[in-house]
């Protein structure tokens, strides 16, 4: 089936005009869905925080960054989806959407099951990477034993956020967020707190969010397809078409490795630090967060409309949607840092009832402030390389701007402590932006010259 015979009135192919509401037809549902994670992040880490130990909520640090280090690496799943999809959207391709889709929910489901056939061995990994005390370990023990059953819904997940998010259908995400972490932290509270679970209650909790919104979504997907378009398996499993997919899957997958690794290593240096500090890091770690997810929804604006205009074989529009995903980017980041800087110490004492974490954690508050202005464009362009399938040139800024953040690492905590450590991470966010949109004029114009 070619994409002309695939186009329909409701996939429109070919030029199209980029304005402020189209942006945020995408960018607001999404923002608003994003923000319900680190909510649940506030919540969970609230949770913890409030039986009044340390070395709880340490231990929930510590498995939260080995699953941030496993399931962020498999995010090629949602972001590959969304590429391709956005292009065969923007050709009015209805056939290959569906196909993309069909391929990323079959991987995803492979690589979940995987994962729990492997839980003891990457459970083992994570320890020794992490380090932690005997009984942080404890703590961080009971937590992924329980989560790691999420394993093939929380993938599948991926698959369906990056194909709804691909056609621009940003209300689908925004209901299948909010759904996922509503039910996550009802959970949270009513197992980890009111039935005295605790941490376990807390994973038990991120597991029936993750299957219900798995199935909510592939009915959703599912009900919406056209029949007239479906793929035959010959053609969703043709090799040809399997390779870019391929291609992208790995070199996302490498790109996220290293982002959640950078994120690991600066754990990983805090436990140095004893546990109160740790303790201190991740509840500030939680408010990067919520400037990070706040920013995505930005940034997936940016992946569907630089595919969709790749797709459609139209520069003005690539042009336009880069313009104004950067404005609405930068203004936000800017107000994001003025609020946690007015208000975060407020917020800190929402997450934490001790008294020596509190005191740690407004120390270092300017730290996390700052990193929604560094990250901004950090956020932008994974965006724009993401939607444009721009992959290897992703993976390899990555790869330089961690080199350039363990440099950094190894000459400002030594010197600094544990400002040094947040400062590194500021200097690898701003490497991040800076280095892949010295990228962009190259590969736009090569990639629309090779479309004519």
């Amino acid at each position: 089936m070619t994409a002309a015979s695939a186009a329909s009135p409701s996939d429109p192919a070919g030029p199209f005009q980029v304005t402020h509401r189209l942006v945020f037809a995408i960018a607001l549902p999404m923002t608003l869905g994003f923000l319900t994670t680190p909510l649940l992040g506030l919540v969970d880490t609230a949770v913890v925080g409030r039986m009044g130990q340390a070395t709880l909520l340490a231990g929930l640090a510590v498995g939260a960054v080995m699953f941030d280090l496993i399931f962020t690496t498999f995010n090629f799943l949602r972001a590959a989806t969304t590429g391709l999809v956005a292009q065969a959207y923007g050709r009015g391709d209805q056939c290959e959407q569906q196909a993309v889709f069909w391929r990323s929910l079959v991987i995803a489901l492979l690589a979940g099951v995987a994962l729990v056939a492997l839980s003891p061995l990457l459970l083992a990994g994570g320890l020794w990477l992490m380090n932690p005390p005997g009984e942080v370990e404890a703590v961080t023990r009971t937590y992924f034993l329980y989560r790691i059953l999420s394993g093939p819904a929380a993938l599948a997940n991926y698959a369906i956020l990056g194909f709804v998010l691909g056609r621009g259908e940003g209300t689908i995400g925004l209901m299948l967020q909010m759904l996922i972490n509503g039910i996550n932290i009802v959970l949270s509270i009513l197992l980890g707190l009111v039935l005295g679970w605790g941490v376990a209650g807390v994973a038990i909790a991120t597991v029936t969010g993750e299957v219900i919104g798995a199935l909510v979504g592939f009915v959703i997907v599912y009900g919406r397809f056209d029949r007239k378009h479906a793929p035959g398996w010959s053609m969703i499993f043709d090799r040809d078409r399997l390779k870019p997919l391929f291609g992208l899957n790995r070199d996302i997958m490498i790109r996220s490795f290293v982002l959640v690794a950078a994120f690991t290593l600066m754990t990983r240096i805090g436990t140095a630090f004893g546990p109160v500090t740790l303790a201190a890091n991740a509840v500030l770690m939680t408010i990067f967060l919520v400037a990070g997810y706040y920013l995505d929804g930005l940034a997936n604006a940016a992946e569907q409309l630089i595919g969709r205009s790749i797709g459609a074989h139209y520069r003005p529009a690539f042009d336009r949607a880069l313009k104004l995903t950067a404005a609405w980017s930068f203004g936000l980041a800017a107000l994001t840092t003025v609020a946690f800087l007015l208000f975060g110490n407020g917020l800190v004492d929402l997450l934490t009832t001790a008294p020596d974490v509190r005191t740690v954690a407004y120390e270092y508050l300017p730290w996390a402030a700052l990193t929604a202005m560094t990250g901004a464009l950090a956020f932008l362009m994974d965006g724009v390389f993401i939607g444009a399938t721009w992959s290897r040139d992703m993976r390899n800024m990555m790869l330089v701007a961690l080199a350039g953040y363990v440099a950094a690492l190894a000459i400002l905590v030594p010197a600094f402590g544990n400002h040094g450590l947040w400062a590194g991470l500021n200097l690898f966010l701003l490497m991040r932006g800076l280095f892949l949109l010295a990228r962009i004029p190259a590969k736009a114009g090569q990639t629309f010259r090779s479309a004519q």
